[in-house]
């Protein structure tokens, strides 16, 4: 091990699977709503609106999509909600899934990811094959911390605390992947070394560099 580095925590959608913001945008356009109009939505509000209760268990699926279009509604726009909580597993990166193959052979590893209930398993997916593909992934992990289940979501530090103290180690001996920068500002700020993950191969680097090992 290099720096110290004893543990390598990672989000799921957005660095093991694609963003789901990509499908966000397809939905926009088709539904003629502004440009990272959903985007913009999760961020009003960002630790009460529909979203985050949902992430957090505190409201149903359908109670979500009720509020969450209520919430659209509000700024004059109208979407489907349940389509929207369709669209929140992606495909797995297999890049991604080798990385996370290789880096446990060395560290402790453990996921944290904000989800909800819907679909199969921490994963979110639908289609049983994926689902099935995804519950395989799940197993890399030590430990897979689930905001709907915890009843905490990210960038909430106790979250990041909480899946430190199930590896036993200490925040500045971890390394944390994500792909937005909100999540990732309190896990810098508790010592973690940060990647924002932006496409594969730029995180799959990073990551390289900073754990000394050829993940590719």
């Amino acid at each position: 091990m290099i720096n110290d580095v004893r543990a390598v925590l990672w989000d799921f959608g957005g660095v093991i699977l694609s963003s789901p913001f990509d499908a966000f945008a397809a939905y926009e356009r088709a539904a003629g709503l502004p440009e990272n109009f959903i985007r913009q939505l999760n961020s009003r509000n960002p630790d009460t609106n529909a979203w985050a209760r949902m992430e957090r268990s505190e409201i149903s699926t359908d109670e979500f999509a009720t509020l969450f279009e209520a919430e659209a509604d509000a700024l004059g726009h109208r979407l489907d909600g349940q389509r929207v909580l369709a669209m929140l597993s992606g495909a797995l990166r297999p890049e991604m899934v080798e990385a996370l193959r290789r880096v446990r052979t060395r560290y402790r590893v453990a996921c944290i990811t904000n989800n909800v209930k819907t679909g199969n398993g921490p994963g979110m997916a639908r289609d049983p094959d994926r689902a099935r593909q995804i519950a395989d992934v799940m197993t890399l992990f030590e430990h897979v911390v689930e905001s709907s289940v915890m009843g905490l979501r990210k960038p909430d530090p106790r979250i990041y605390h909480h899946t430190c103290d199930l590896l036993g180690v200490t925040p500045d001996s971890c390394i944390y992947l994500d792909d937005l920068g909100i999540n990732l500002k309190p896990a810098r700020a508790m010592g973690m070394r940060t990647i924002k993950v932006v496409d594969p191969a730029q995180a799959i680097a990073e990551l390289e560099a900073m754990t000394g090992m050829a993940l590719r």
